[in-house]
């Protein structure tokens, strides 16, 4: 907190930005969003009133902001929101954050057949990010979001009456464990798939953890979403998982020991493996000869 009793102009408050430069790769933009958000006003407005004065409560809720920028804490999480496809998605710390390379799972959905009669399951739903957007471009489909926490369907549910899908669904349940028969056209997942050891976990500690890591070497919830899908697509359905940069080869050769075919694979933005489709061709599972 600053302790001159002058108080605190725009233009000084978006000097500010500098304190970040160790915590963040855009310290000037997030000092920009921060204010904004004290303010409750655009970038527009902010370059063009700098010689305003906040007031002692502005000051203060800014400079906290700040504070937990610096500590690291995700700007999505202190603005309240995050940009997914053509929406500003409320997120909080119930549901992970969706990413930029997680619209690739929408652009391949969004690349199937438009049968009108699609139903499309979305496990691990979170905020609703991909369900909602499959929804709003496809909104003949029957579209679910399926999540196990709780606090995270509240999230989705929320987002999904701000978006205004028409006919969304959602479940709470713990992967496809409760559905008992070929139900779904299509099934998609960005599942935890990190290792619990993985280094890169520090920078994700605001994130809630069950959202990010699976046992097995970070393969678990792949490996048990491929297992029950085999139960749950109808024959002609298709499986569509994100995943680890790593991990596409051992994905590959467990769908095909479990009888899934025409397998896909697709690299995201930065040219990362990161998606697997598979088609289920309605044939009894190979269980026995996995690996």
């Amino acid at each position: 907190m600053t302790n001159s009793a002058t108080p605190l102009t725009v233009g000084q408050a978006l000097q500010r930005g500098s304190v970040l430069s160790a915590s963040s790769d855009s310290p000037q933009l997030d000092c920009q969003l921060l204010l904004g958000r004290v303010l409750e006003q655009g970038h527009a407005w902010l370059i063009t009133h700098t010689l305003d004065a906040l007031s002692k409560d502005q000051e203060n809720a800014f400079e906290a902001l700040l504070h937990r920028r610096l500590q690291g804490e995700p700007i999505a999480y202190l603005l309240g929101t995050q940009g997914f496809w053509d929406m500003d998605l409320v997120v909080n710390t119930a549901t992970l954050i969706p990413r930029p390379e997680t619209e690739l799972l929408v652009e391949l959905l969004l690349s199937l057949p438009k049968d009108p009669c699609i139903r499309l399951l979305d496990l691990g739903t979170g905020t609703g990010a991909i369900a909602i957007a499959i929804q709003r471009e496809r909104p003949h489909w029957a579209v679910y979001g399926l999540d196990r926490s709780a606090a995270a369907l509240a999230v989705a549910q929320g987002n999904a009456k701000t978006w205004h899908p028409p006919g969304m669904a959602f479940i709470q349940a713990n992967w496809l464990g409760p559905i008992r028969s070929a139900s779904f056209d299509v099934i998609v997942a960005n599942p935890p798939y990190i290792e619990p050891l993985d280094a890169h976990l520090a920078q994700l500690r605001y994130e809630p953890h069950q959202a990010l890591v699976a046992a097995d070497a970070g393969y678990a919830d792949l490996h048990a979403i491929m297992q029950q899908a085999t139960r749950c697509l109808m024959p002609g359905g298709h499986l569509l998982l994100e995943h680890g940069f790593d991990q596409q080869q051992q994905l590959e050769r467990r769908l095909l020991a479990w009888g899934f075919d025409n397998i896909q694979l697709f690299d995201d933005l930065n040219h990362q493996p990161r998606a697997i489709l598979a088609l289920w061709p309605g044939t009894a599972s190979r269980e026995e000869k996995l690996p």
